[in-house]
């Protein structure tokens, strides 16, 4: 018997956290708010897993955790040095495929949302 498959991709949408990031003077002492949005390509998998143990499956509570950290552990001037360091941590995941990110600053202007968006590997 055949079991039903499908491409599964692992989402996480608008985790908002604090980051040291920016080459202006306050930016270089005081975090500022990002917000994430990630996607994680886990290709074909089956519909149903194989059982039903977290172990088997890449873990969201993981995902998030290392987002945190990647994006915490150190300041970074620029946002794109962030997301190319980001993008290749989640690549390095076991099952990733693909990883498209999308990181915010959302206090830079008042009128409008500064953002970068990188996608890597295999959709």
């Amino acid at each position: 018997m055949t079991t039903a498959a499908g491409t599964q991709i692992l989402t996480l949408t608008g985790l908002r956290f604090d980051a040291n990031l920016g080459i202006l003077d306050h930016e270089k002492t005081d975090p500022q708010p990002i917000q994430v949005d990630a996607e994680l390509s886990l290709g074909v998998q089956p519909l149903a897993p194989r059982d039903d143990d977290i172990g088997h499956v890449l873990d969201y509570r993981r995902v998030r955790q290392i987002i945190i950290d990647e994006c915490t552990a150190e300041h970074v001037n620029l946002l794109e040095s962030l997301i190319g360091k980001l993008a290749n941590r989640l690549m390095q995941l076991p099952g990733v495929l693909g990883v498209r990110v999308k990181i915010a600053k959302l206090e830079i202007f008042d009128d409008c949302e500064v953002a970068i968006r990188v996608e890597t590997g295999q959709w």
